[in-house]
């Protein structure tokens, strides 16, 4: 066989063998309001308080706590009941980010407007290149993937 053959193969098996488990090890916060910690336990200082849908990725446990990383790369400690593995949830990763009425950019501004780095969503669509989102208040509009963070 050639090499061109194999590529196709490998690659779904790749996908098939990664795709589930990188989505395992997706969290966001499920609650209005939570606490980040330095360290698995009440009694470790906060780092960082965050609000509902914030996305993370979870790269470790111990007992009721997961071990968790942000959109920039930092690790935080979040108990493990605030947050959920069912939703899917993105971030702004950018200064500013326009959240626009439909799929482009040639849609208007929605109500939202441009809200800037660490406004947090849950993904209701997608369509190419954009993500239908929608916030803890219920306002929803579209964003441009490349915007995001959505581990």
């Amino acid at each position: 066989m050639t090499p061109k053959l194999l590529a196709p193969a490998a690659i779904a098996l790749v996908a098939l063998i990664s795709g589930p488990a990188i989505a395992a090890n997706r969290v966001c916060v499920k609650v209005t309001e939570a606490n980040l910690r330095q360290g698995p336990g009440t009694h470790y200082e906060k780092s960082w308080t965050v609000f509902a849908y914030m996305p993370f990725r979870k790269i470790g446990q111990r007992g009721n706590w997961y071990h968790v990383q942000d959109v920039d790369g930092d690790r935080h400690w979040i108990f493990r009941k605030l947050v959920s593995s069912k939703l899917r949830c993105t971030v702004v990763k950018v200064k500013k980010a326009n959240v626009r009425s439909g799929p482009g950019t040639n849609f208007p501004m929605a109500d939202l407007g441009s809200l800037d780095k660490y406004y947090s969503f849950r993904v209701i669509g997608e369509s190419g290149r954009w993500l239908k989102v929608e916030d803890d208040l219920g306002n929803s509009g579209w964003i441009a993937k490349s915007l995001l963070w959505t581990p």
